[in-house]
């Protein structure tokens, strides 16, 4: 290999201005103006071409290694820790947890090189189906995008738990809640800690699970919806004002669905590098700890405008009151009612009363309260642990049911339906009395 240079493009362009001016196509002179260079420096390097040859033009230090390295043993302890804590870590992520959590400090690409060059990490490309990517919206709180990531988020735990997040589609901006599957509750949290720290949003887009969506609603033609068959999902979205749209496949939402394996890539190892095992710790984690604080400072994008779409909670609406469950009940002349195996007695006031056999509305607060109302008025009520339910007194029937078999014989005759009632329908003529008389005619 000894008969044989490697050179760069810009030295085989030098190599040929030089061989012009040495067979005096050209000066010196033309040559620096040719090649970028002053005039000194051309002159030192032709003079080094004329001395050395082609070896003259070849830059010294390559193949040498780099004056900036790092220390082998500062590469050897960052492998070392690699390999010993952060083994199923990308280089990037490595890199950002080695300065976090141990105090020390590498380029992602020179971590991403040593790590190539000892076999341990091998980049896999997955290429996917194409797709045209729809553009972001203009402003913060125009579209928020809401779904559920199933998961085994906490480490060494049976079965699996949900991470129910919600991202912004102008800013891809994140809150996230733990939950124990994709619940009315878990979700019913994530907005309600999405309201009170940025406004009510204008647009949810959600999936077409029934927790979302009733089926009855996807069947039924335009027009024809009751509402009844809204979810409490859809009822708090109605009374709030948002407007729910469904996705009919994951692609539709994508940047949630992205966003989910972001998720899966640093919360979960967070959540292994901190030993937690409940959902409250992870939760705890999320908030109090500062990641998704920390998940927005990293990969949030500003907005293409500066309004922000998202709309105050108005006074006269109860936050606490929209985001629960309601259900239908019935008062019982005892002014009680029964809701989840619980009686509740209802006691009237000047302010609000009510009526037996009324309609009532009864909600379950997110905080496992509950309220009874009728409209906007609560009732006030109590909760009854031993209730006995007064009997009805029997009404004695005046007949014994021997008599009233007999003045059911007697009056068997009185029954129309046992009369003669052919005085009452005419008799038909016979088809040859009317022959005779139409020949008669």
């Amino acid at each position: 290999m000894r008969d044989r240079i490697i050179m760069s493009k810009k030295e085989l362009i030098r190599k040929t201005v030089f061989d012009s001016v040495k067979i005096g196509g050209e000066n010196l002179k033309g040559a620096s103006l040719r090649l970028g260079l002053s005039y000194r420096q051309t002159r030192r390097s032709y003079k080094k071409y004329i001395t050395q040859g082609d070896q003259g033009l070849i830059h010294k230090s390559r193949g040498l290694p780099s004056s900036r390295r790092k220390p082998a043993d500062f590469k050897e302890k960052v492998i070392n820790l690699y390999l010993e804590k952060y083994r199923d870590y990308g280089p990037t992520l490595a890199a950002e947890v080695l300065l976090e959590e141990d105090g020390i400090q590498v380029n992602p690409e020179t971590l991403r090189l040593w790590l190539k060059a000892e076999g341990i990490w091998v980049h896999r490309r997955i290429r996917k189906k194409y797709r045209k990517q729809r553009k972001r919206k203009s402003f913060f709180g125009d579209l928020v995008q809401l779904d559920g990531s199933i998961h085994g988020w906490l480490f060494e735990q049976e079965g699996h738990q949900c991470l129910i997040n919600m991202v912004d589609d102008a800013t891809g901006k994140t809150m996230s809640v733990m939950s124990s599957g994709e619940t009315t509750r878990g979700v019913f949290q994530v907005l309600d800690n999405w309201i009170k720290c940025h406004g009510i949003p204008r647009q949810v887009y959600v999936d077409l699970k029934s927790l979302y969506i009733s089926p009855k609603l996807l069947k039924a033609q335009e027009g024809d919806e009751d509402p009844e068959w809204l979810t409490h999902f859809s009822k708090a979205c109605k009374a709030l004002g948002i407007a729910v749209i469904k996705a009919y496949s994951p692609q539709a939402k994508g940047r949630v669905e992205r966003n989910h394996a972001v998720y899966q890539d640093r919360f979960v190892k967070a959540l292994k590098r901190k030993n937690i095992r409940t959902i409250e710790e992870a939760n705890q984690l999320l908030y109090q700890g500062g990641f998704i604080e920390g998940l927005n400072t990293k990969f949030m994008k500003p907005p293409e405008s500066s309004e922000d779409a998202h709309m105050p909670v108005p006074n006269s609406i109860d936050l606490n009151d929209i985001l629960s469950w309601s259900y239908e009940r019935t008062l019982r002349n005892d002014y009680t009612l029964s809701f989840e195996n619980t009686i509740y007695q209802v006691i009237p006031t000047k302010e609000c009363s009510a009526s037996p056999k009324q309609k009532v509305c009864v909600r379950k607060h997110l905080n496992a309260e509950v309220s009874i109302s009728i409209g906007d008025k609560k009732l006030k009520t109590k909760r009854i642990e031993n209730y006995e339910r007064p009997k009805e007194a029997k009404v004695k029937s005046a007949y014994t049911s021997a008599q009233r078999s007999s003045i059911a014989r007697s009056n068997k005759t009185k029954s129309p339906w046992s009369r003669d009632m052919s005085q009452f329908f005419p008799k038909p003529q016979r088809a040859n009395h009317d022959r005779s008389q139409r020949a008669q005619a």
